[in-house]
């Protein structure tokens, strides 16, 4: 019987972390993207004021996952939620039920802290993805089109008259 455990990460674990987090990239073909380093991932997920959250998942005792997660709000519920930015279960750990047991945890911890809801993005070329978070029950939110201000665009925009 697989052994699927799941611990909230610590500073000891930025390594791993920053290794899923290119794991991750590379499979969504963006690994060049990448410019986190073990330092501000430290002072992020652990820092004096963290506003990310990190989660390590193992199976048999070997690392084979990461979510990352934050608390967002919502107006219209007058809740926050729970924003997973990032799910990865490593290729050789898939199917061994890890990811699901990484959403569940997530869940029990937006409804522990009261969440009016829990969230994610997906890319629309993910459909191993997108079938497996459908199979229980979540759905896609398609009325929403996602926005980003990022790099020179968000500093010039933010120093703008």
């Amino acid at each position: 019987m697989t052994a699927i455990d799941i611990r909230t990460a610590n500073e000891v674990d930025c390594t791993l972390i920053l290794t899923f987090i290119r794991q991750l990239a590379e499979y969504e073909n963006a690994l060049d993207q990448v410019i986190a380093t073990e330092d501000n991932l430290r002072d992020a997920l652990f820092g004096k004021d963290p506003k990310a959250f990190a989660l390590i998942c193992t199976v048999d005792g070997l690392p084979a996952g990461l979510a990352i997660y934050f608390f967002s709000f919502s107006t219209w519920l007058g809740k926050n939620g729970l924003f997973l930015e990032d799910l990865y279960v490593s290729p050789e750990h898939r199917g061994s039920g890890a990811g699901k047991a990484l959403l569940k945890h997530l869940a029990g911890l937006a409804v522990e802290n009261d969440c009016g809801r829990f969230e994610w993005n997906v890319l629309d070329w993910n459909q191993p993805a997108i079938e497996f978070y459908e199979s229980f029950g979540s759905l896609p939110q398609d009325e929403w089109v996602g926005y980003r201000l990022a790099g020179d665009a968000l500093k010039e925009f933010a120093n703008s008259k």
